[in-house]
Order: C-alpha cells, then sequence, then structure tokens
C-alpha cells in the first residue's frame, strides 16, 4: 500500500473534533464495534474501508484487553481526508516499534493482529512507555478530493 504524504510524520496529527471517543473492557467489545461501525460511516469510508477499519478497532481493542491491563480507550476523527483510529491502554509497553512489521511463523499462535492491522491501514503508529501503549491506525479515504486547507494535495508517494 502506498504511504499518502500526509501521513509521514513521526506521529500522527492531534485531534481537533473527536467523532467517537469510548472506554472499553472485555465486556464492551461488542458494542465498541457497534460504535465505530456508526461513527466510522459517518466519517466518509466507503464500504470497504469502513470492513477494514472494524478489522483494525476490533484487533488493536482486543489486543488492549489481552495485553495491556484488560481495558482502553478508542478514539475515531477525521482530519482532511484521513480517519484516525487511536487504542490506548495502560499495560507494558510495546518494547518493539517494529512490531507486526512482518509475518509471523505460521506455526506461532497469535501475533498476527498489529501485522494485519499494518496491512489494513495506510500507516500504523505505535506509541509506547511505562504508562502504556497507544496505537493509532489512519486510512485515507477513497474519495481523496477532500483535503482540508492545512493538508498538503501531494496525493500518494511511495
Amino acid at each position: 500500500m502506498a504511504v499518502h504524504s500526509d501521513l509521514e510524520d513521526a506521529r500522527p496529527p492531534v485531534p481537533v473534533d473527536i467523532a467517537f471517543d469510548q472506554r472499553f473492557d472485555l465486556h464492551g467489545l461488542a458494542a465498541l464495534r457497534l460504535g465505530v461501525s456508526a461513527h466510522g460511516d459517518a466519517l466518509g469510508l466507503a464500504e470497504d474501508q469502513l470492513e477494514d477499519l472494524l478489522i483494525i478497532s476490533s484487533e488493536l481493542a482486543t489486543n488492549a484487553v489481552r495485553h495491556g491491563g484488560g481495558s482502553g480507550r478508542l478514539q475515531l476523527w477525521r482530519d482532511g481526508n484521513v480517519v484516525f483510529c487511536r487504542v490506548s491502554d495502560n499495560g507494558p509497553n510495546i518494547i518493539d516499534p517494529a512490531a507486526g512489521k512482518t509475518l509471523p511463523d505460521p506455526t506461532m499462535i497469535g501475533g498476527r493482529g498489529l501485522w494485519l492491522c499494518r496491512r489494513l491501514s495506510d500507516r500504523l503508529y505505535i506509541e509506547s512507555s511505562v504508562q502504556g501503549s497507544t496505537v493509532t491506525a489512519a486510512i485515507v479515504l477513497d474519495d481523496g478530493d477532500c483535503l482540508t486547507p492545512a493538508r498538503s494535495p501531494a496525493g500518494p508517494s511511495e
């Protein structure tokens, strides 16, 4: 997947207007998916991109529950023609910032969540510290003509 020029920064942009903000735990994952579906559609995602967002958000939220202390927080927002999905938790930090860049051994149980998220998003940002981890996925809208004035119209690049 080509890297969009707006996504080359080391960190995702600070959200100005968060469309969806929900805390969750194991028992709240189904409700979280419903909220992501409703708000992702309202943010302008095409049907296939909405399906990708649902997979990404489910993987990241499940990782937060399994590895990040049992709960987390999911935020969705749009900045220009990019939709962002951020999941944060208070668990142990992600030691490898390159986690998910290579496909795990097929005989390994688990370990494919971040790999899958990297494949379905245009960019995956991983920020981690002793306070917890934050993973933000960026999806560039198929309708690329709705850039805000703050965004460069340069388009996709390799």
